[in-house]
């Protein structure tokens, strides 16, 4: 019996300014970075840019790591949010990032994408 092996492990390289679409398959923007949990050493969040031209005027989103999967044939991460619903997200600009270490910011940015603050 042959088992086939699996990945386990990528480089954030690899995933930094890949899609991030919906399950109707729209494009929802893409994977600007990704934060780190230094507590528990788990990802946090990804911060996803929506909108803008050309890089200029895109609105920023924390979306927490549990909301998005991977999908690895498309190069994607795949997250269950319509692009009018993301509209109204609780997003940030490039100068001023949200604080995961305030309760107030952790609770509004999982509620809006229906995730359980786990571990935090």
């Amino acid at each position: 019996m042959s088992t086939i092996a699996t990945r386990r492990t990528l480089s954030a390289t690899t995933l930094i300014g890949d899609s991030v679409i919906n399950t109707k398959k729209e494009d929802l923007g893409k994977v600007e970075d990704i934060m780190l949990d230094l507590q528990t050493g788990r990802i946090a969040y990804l911060v996803v840019s929506f909108g803008g031209f050309l890089g200029m005027g895109d609105k920023l989103f924390a979306v927490p790591f549990g909301a998005v999967q991977l999908d690895t044939e498309q190069h994607a991460f795949e997250l269950d949010v319509s692009k009018e619903r993301l509209k109204n997200a609780p997003g940030f600009d490039k100068d001023n990032w949200p604080d995961f270490a305030d309760e107030g910011t952790r609770t509004r940015v999982f509620t809006f994408y229906g995730i359980t603050p786990e571990g935090y």
